[in-house]
């Protein structure tokens, strides 16, 4: 598996932000599929970085609904990556 097929996307909110600030971890939604190790290889590769560890979890879509029209978000797999002291990874350089 590809290390950008394996991560989607950083999610970012202000608990992230402040995990990112605090205790050097990153959030990223990864892949369904992948395992703690692709995830690592997939990061360190990518960022160029040193991962300490990796927690993954799984999200349940939500239910929504818009008048009688009920619907169900997609369910999606999270991963926490907590960096090595000194390492660091910037999404918004510059902005």
């Amino acid at each position: 598996m590809n290390a950008h097929n394996v991560i989607k996307r950083p999610v970012v909110t202000e608990k992230t932000s402040i995990q990112k600030e605090k205790d050097n971890q990153v959030t990223f939604e990864v892949d369904r599929s992948a395992n703690r190790v692709q995830i690592r290889k997939a990061v360190e590769e990518i960022f160029n970085v040193h991962v300490a560890g990796v927690r993954t979890l799984h999200v349940r879509g939500k239910f929504k609904q818009r008048g009688r029209i009920i619907g169900k978000r997609r369910d999606w797999k999270k991963a926490v990556v907590t960096l090595l002291p000194g390492e660091r990874i910037d999404f918004f350089e510059g902005v």
